[in-house]
């Protein structure tokens, strides 16, 4: 039993037709998890615009920073690095492009970052698990021959296949790999925010974990060019990052925010908050004070979920 990738001319288009499939549902997930907390659709699509185009623009350019002979050098045309409808993103560049967008478009419509990037974490894994898909189609990003039954067959004509290899050879789907470890997560972050109310910024520290830890398995037996550091790939040492910064995020909120987030909103930036107040302005209750003395808590339901 193995899977075969033949050579269909339409891996471009339809690996296309994958990132934008993976950006619908990551959108409606995320819409669907705010509205849980009183956040309009509105609100999501104006924020969803900004990360998507950044994280695009910045995939391109960090897929080009780490394959820079793919473009540049003798015999290459530096003006193929504009080409992205030839494919060739990083997520690791649309992970960074796509914070900065949202960041932006939170502060555009005043909708708190933590709970906004909260409540996009698990879709963001079912879009990559879409992406990763669209690597099938687009005949990529396979790893190391094996003999494992879930083998995957590729073209001997494709450019990526190894010379000297026989033309049977098998090599491991590692974009397989990487779209069950994606949706799983995805169902472990909405279980745990289920049961837990991980708010702050700590449920995209977890995704940033997950994501991490997987990612570095996989991209340590993928065969495609890479750049290295200290004999690592380039996107290893990026998801070490990853968990590192997911770890540290979770340490620092966890002891910041205890409690749950107050309202989805920046301070002074709710839906018909009257003019003049000020946005920076936020004070959170003094440790002295007991519950009894606080304000009643939100109800549960008003939790991301």
């Amino acid at each position: 039993m193995f899977l075969r990738i033949v050579g269909p001319t339409w891996g471009i288009q339809t690996y296309a037709l994958c990132i934008l499939a993976g950006i619908v549902v990551a959108t409606l997930l995320t819409g669907w998890r705010l509205r849980q907390r009183g956040v309009e659709a509105g609100y999501v699509v104006d924020i969803a615009v900004w990360a998507v185009v950044l994280g695009i623009v910045a995939a391109r350019i960090f897929h080009v920073a780490t394959h820079p002979d793919d473009y540049f050098g003798a015999g290459r045309d530096p003006m193929t690095a504009l080409y992205i409808w030839e494919g060739g993103i990083a997520i690791f560049g649309a992970l960074i492009g796509g914070a900065l967008g949202v960041w932006l478009g939170c502060r555009q419509t005043g909708v708190r970052f933590t709970t906004f990037a909260d409540a996009l974490a698990p879709g963001l894994l079912l879009a990559q698990a879409f992406g990763r898909l669209g690597n099938w189609f687009n005949h990529e990003l396979f790893g190391q021959p094996t003999g494992l039954p879930w083998g995957l067959e590729i073209e001997a004509s494709n450019q990526a296949f190894p010379v000297g290899l026989p033309a049977d050879t098998l090599f491991h789907p590692t974009f397989a790999y990487e779209i069950l470890w994606n949706v799983l997560g995805a169902a472990v972050l909405l279980w745990l925010d289920r049961k837990r109310d991980v708010q702050w910024g700590r449920l995209v520290a977890l995704y940033l974990v997950w994501y991490g830890l997987g990612r570095s398995v996989f991209e340590t037996i993928r065969l495609d060019p890479s750049e290295l550091f200290l004999g690592i790939r380039t996107n290893v040492w990026m998801a070490f990052l990853a968990i590192a910064l997911g770890v540290v995020v979770w340490i620092v909120q966890t002891r910041r925010h205890p409690g749950l987030e107050p309202s989805p909103w920046q301070p002074g930036r709710e839906p018909g908050a009257e003019e003049g107040v000020d946005s920076d302005v936020y004070t959170e209750l003094p440790e002295s004070r007991t519950q009894d003395d606080a304000e009643p808590a939100a109800h549960p339901a008003a939790a991301t979920r």
